[in-house]
């Protein structure tokens, strides 16, 4: 279906630009307009007195429009330049104040994102040759044409997109740059990066699911299973750490886990032959969700960390208990991250959960899929138990230094906060811990999370319409009772797992003598045990060792050949040019004598020889050389001629190099006349 407005900008990269705007492309526009105008205003607090904050507003917009042209490409080689753009711009957050921790953090985002871009490119190119477009509104009818003994080449294809496309979503085993990039960058950097940038990946995932695969089983499970997996060690990872952006960065990664469960389902329904309204409607949904969760978590996150300059849950524990407006806006956003009934999430979670059940009517093996719905609800438990977490420790519990705690709370009047900054009107941050605008942007997205999701068939369900044609997705076949008790039943159940995890996991197991403690080991991260020492160790030492056996075994037998032969056919070619001049020399140019003196004929050497003698006798007299008895000076006439004959043999042998060069010229100027004539008369 293509859309309402389309543009093409030609000569650009080669192929041109084609931008597209129709409904899911409008939703993503519109959640990038309101993302980037909250963080904005939320950044001219934030940023106030970083010193190079002119960097991050240039890079702020570039990544935008980069952004926004991701989502507006109509063909994958425009989002393939788009994406790789909004790469690079963005790392300029994760660096952005150039410590050892950001810059390293950095290097793991830019190289995920560029290993991730050139083998999409590879998948691109293959696509291209296999079906001869890139256009995403053909790419599916192309596909359908392909003949069956190559069909196979579409898996390879697939790989090789989902690989790009997942590395920026942060899919499970590419989200390694999620827990280290999140909190490092500033904290509307974080925001965009978690809630939007990682979605122009679940853009690519989409088409490539539903318009190159669509009904394919075994496409379906693959996804599916990496969905229940990121989902899992997102949520696990996310209950375990103590830091708060950290946390937010891993629950990022298992909400990314939850849309690819719906994208997977989405194509094993189809195969199945059933509708895909549900699957495809819970993925739409929940990604606008979570745009909408992590952009005011992780600014309250920012509302927390530009007045203490710390994350770590025990150093800020206590400080918005005295703060209502942050207290709300981050109370919302757990609230609707853990599915909660009456708020956002709990619909996007809803369909997902009842796009499992669904399937497992018609699946061939339903203890897995009962299994996969076990791993949803536990992962869902898990992120209600670190989002209370969170919320209990920054908001509820009291800071176990008493001091610390006085001063989060604002005790000692005149508007007296932590940082000592007083100012008139500061008295607002006494209750928000942010300026009057900086509230006023968080708590308005905040709100609208309870808004949506309380009346879901007038909002949540008017946002799908407009986006599920994108998807290819049938109608609906009867309208969704979202608070019915069969559908609250996993509302339930997951939550109540959530109450179960936080008692007997967080305050029991993951607490020690009233603190939070990281109770995973240090060690186990993948990306120091094996993408570091694989990419850095192995792989160069391998390549390394490879190039040194085929330099010493291969390519210097290689060189001694070819150097061998080389001189073979030089010394045959210096043989067959001294024969030739020899036989030159010996017919039509031939050489000459030695030079013959002969004085009659000089006449020259005998004119001027005859001056210089004179002009010698001269001086010979003048110097009183008979006087001296001295030899009278030797005359010049011998010398002249012989110099004279020895000129007049030195041109001549010019001449004859000359009219050499020239038959030689004639010779080949005959020759390839000769070739262009043989041509000429075999063509014609």
């Amino acid at each position: 279906m293509s859309g309402f407005y389309d543009v093409m900008i030609p000569g650009i990269c080669g192929m041109g630009l084609h931008l597209q705007l129709d409904g899911f492309r409008l939703i993503y526009v519109t959640i990038a307009v309101i993302m980037w105008a909250v963080s904005g205003v939320f950044s001219l607090e934030y940023m106030e007195h970083y010193p190079n904050r002119s960097r991050y507003y240039l890079f702020f917009w570039l990544t935008f429009f980069a952004t926004v042209g991701v989502f507006l490409s109509a063909d994958l080689y425009t989002t393939f330049i788009f994406f790789e753009m909004m790469s690079f711009t963005s790392y300029v957050w994760v660096a952005f104040d150039e410590k050892k921790e950001s810059l390293r953090a950095a290097g793991t985002y830019l190289a995920v994102a560029v290993i991730g871009g050139m083998v999409m490119l590879m998948g691109l190119f293959m696509l291209y040759h296999l079906i001869g477009t890139l256009e995403i509104d053909k790419i599916a009818g192309a596909v359908a044409e392909v003949a069956p003994e190559n069909r196979g080449q579409l898996y390879v294809i697939g790989s090789l997109m989902l690989f790009g496309f997942g590395a920026k979503a942060g899919c499970f085993p590419l989200h390694i740059w999620l827990p280290k990039a999140h909190p490092v960058a500033p904290a509307p950097a974080s925001a965009l990066l978690s809630g939007i940038l990682t979605k122009s990946g679940i853009f690519g995932i989409l088409v490539v699911s539903c318009r190159i695969f669509g009904a394919d089983a075994s496409w379906g499970f693959l996804i599916e299973c990496l969905g229940l997996v990121t989902m899992f060690l997102g949520a696990f990872l996310a209950l375990f750490s103590v830091n708060l952006k950290r946390t937010l960065a891993c629950s990022s990664v298992s909400q990314i886990g939850f849309i690819l469960v719906g994208v997977g389902m989405y194509s094993l329904l189809a195969a199945a032959g059933e509708s895909t309204a549900l699957a495809a409607r819970g993925a739409l949904l929940h990604m606008v969700n979570h745009s909408m969760f992590k952009l005011v978590l992780f600014l309250c996150a920012g509302a927390v960390y530009m007045r203490l300059h710390q994350l770590e849950l025990n150093e800020i524990r206590g400080y918005g208990r005295k703060k209502p407006v942050l207290k709300f806006a981050f109370l919302m956003g757990a609230i609707g991250i853990a599915g909660v009934p009456l708020w956002s999430g709990y619909v996007s979670k809803t369909l997902l959960h009842e796009s499992i059940v669904e399937y497992q009517h018609v699946a061939g093996n339903p203890v897995f899929w009962k299994f996969a719905e076990w791993v949803f609800l536990i992962s869902g438990g898990m992120t209600a138990a670190y989002m209370t977490k969170l919320f209990v420790a920054v908001f509820v519990e009291k800071n176990e230094d008493p001091e610390k705690q006085a001063k989060f709370d604002g005790i000692g009047g005149g508007g007296m906060r932590v940082d000592g900054d007083v100012r008139p009107g500061s008295g607002m941050r006494l209750t928000s811990g942010m300026r009057p605008a900086s509230a006023l942007v968080l708590a308005v997205p905040a709100a609208a999370l309870f808004l949506l999701g309380a009346a879901p068939n007038y909002t949540m369900d008017k946002i799908a319409d407009l986006g599920q044609s994108f998807l290819l997705a049938g109608e609906l076949e009867h309208s969704i009772h979202y608070f019915s008790l069969v559908n609250l039943k996993g509302s339930v159940i997951s939550l109540g797992i959530g109450a179960v995890l936080y008692v007997f996991v967080v305050r029991k197991l993951l607490m020690q003598d009233g603190r939070y403690v990281d109770r995973l080991p240090g060690w186990l991260d993948l990306e120091n045990l094996i993408y570091r020492p694989v990419l850095l160790g192995l792989l160069p030492g391998v390549f390394g060792a490879v190039c040194s056996f085929l330099d010493r075994y291969l390519i210097s037998t290689i060189v001694t050949v070819f150097l061998s032969v080389s001189a073979v056919v030089c010394r045959a070619m210096d043989s067959l040019a001294d024969g030739l001049i020899r036989l030159a020399r010996g017919t039509t140019h031939r050489q000459l004598a030695e030079p013959v003196i002969r004085h009659e004929d000089d006449q020259a050497a005998i004119v001027l020889g005859a001056f210089l003698d004179r002009a010698s006798l001269v001086g010979y007299r003048l110097r009183g050389g008979a006087k001296r008895k001295k030899a009278k000076p030797q005359s010049h006439i011998p010398e002249l001629m012989q110099k004279e004959e020895v000129l007049l043999h030195v041109g001549k042998m010019v001449e004859e190099s000359f009219s050499f060069g020239l038959m030689l010229f004639g010779i080949g100027l005959c020759l390839t006349l000769g070739y262009l004539l043989f041509v000429f008369f075999r063509m014609t």
